[in-house]
């Protein structure tokens, strides 16, 4: 059962980047033909965004599909590690597209030019949104499913994209009106939004890369779960980490002193399993130490 749990994740993971690259590559080609129509700024940041988006989607590709190899000889960890160095790459991504359209749009305030054909424009941005929506909506899936890293990074671009648009469909309605400056006060606007997504995803995958702790929520139940037995005295020394889809805890059992060894040890698989039913992908140690009362 475990097995087909795991396959299935894997299966969902995969299927999530290849459907974020083709969906990538539909709305640069889309947007790329409505920003040589109009000449819009708008369009033009929208584009960008999506240039990053393939970029990173590429990236997720290449890392999940390390990160799902299994552990060998040499990484005895497995590759888990590959996902959130993926988040910090495209976060590097993601805030040079965001830099870019600032100069753009300080560009377009010194040398104002017009927007053509607005309508092509928006049927194209319509597009976009629906089409973006539609993957976002099934990384969510795959995100609740999976919790990895690299599809809820890439998530989160495709969330700005579908931000981006919204806002560039505003931008046009609203330069169809005469306010010809919108353009670039959303390009900014845009790009600032685009920034402090970087930060989010930068911040994310340099907790996972520096091995911060799980949740407190996710340790507390841990240390609930160990506690449990009567004849567990004390527990000490919980460690915990998480290394792509691997959560990786360690932790120490305080027994009676006069406990038999087989005895010890059955009791702390009895509570790895019991851990294993609330996380079924971890992998853990548990170390059987006597207890010694504090005189």
């Amino acid at each position: 059962m475990q097995h087909y749990a795991n396959k299935k994740k894997e299966r969902l993971m995969r299927l999530a980047t290849y459907a974020s690259v083709a969906t990538a590559l539909i709305l640069i080609l889309l947007k790329a033909g409505a920003w040589f129509i109009t000449g819009s700024l708008a369009i033009l940041a929208s584009l960008v965004d999506s240039l990053m988006d393939m970029a990173a989607s590429v990236i997720n590709l290449i890392a999940i599909h390390y990160s799902l190899k299994r552990p060998n000889k040499e990484f005895k960890f497995g590759y888990g590690k590959a996902e959130p160095l993926a988040g910090l790459i495209q976060a590097s991504f993601v805030a040079g597209s965001g830099f870019f359209l600032i100069f753009q749009a300080i560009e377009r305030l010194r040398s104002p030019q017009p927007v053509n054909d607005i309508g092509s424009g928006i049927w194209v941005i319509l597009f976009a949104i629906g089409l973006t929506a539609i993957l976002i909506l099934f990384q969510r899936i795959v995100i609740k499913e999976t919790g990895s890293t690299a599809i809820k990074a890439d998530s989160l671009h495709y969330t700005t994209d579908l931000l981006t648009n919204t806002a560039t469909l505003v931008a046009l309605f609203l330069i169809g009106q005469g306010y010809h400056f919108i353009d670039t006060i959303f390009a900014l606007g845009i790009a600032v939004y685009i920034l402090y997504s970087a930060k989010n995803i930068a911040a994310e995958a340099m907790h996972l890369l520096l091995d911060r702790e799980l949740s407190p929520d996710i340790r507390s139940r841990i240390m609930d779960i160990a506690r449990a037995p009567e004849q567990v005295l004390g527990v000490h020394d919980l460690r915990t980490r998480q290394s792509g889809q691997i959560r990786l805890i360690q932790l120490h059992l305080e027994l009676p002193a006069d406990m038999q060894l087989a005895e010890a040890h059955s009791l702390a698989k009895k509570v790895e399993f019991k851990i294993h039913d609330f996380l079924p992908d971890a992998d853990i140690i548990i170390h059987q130490d006597p207890h010694i009362p504090v005189k």
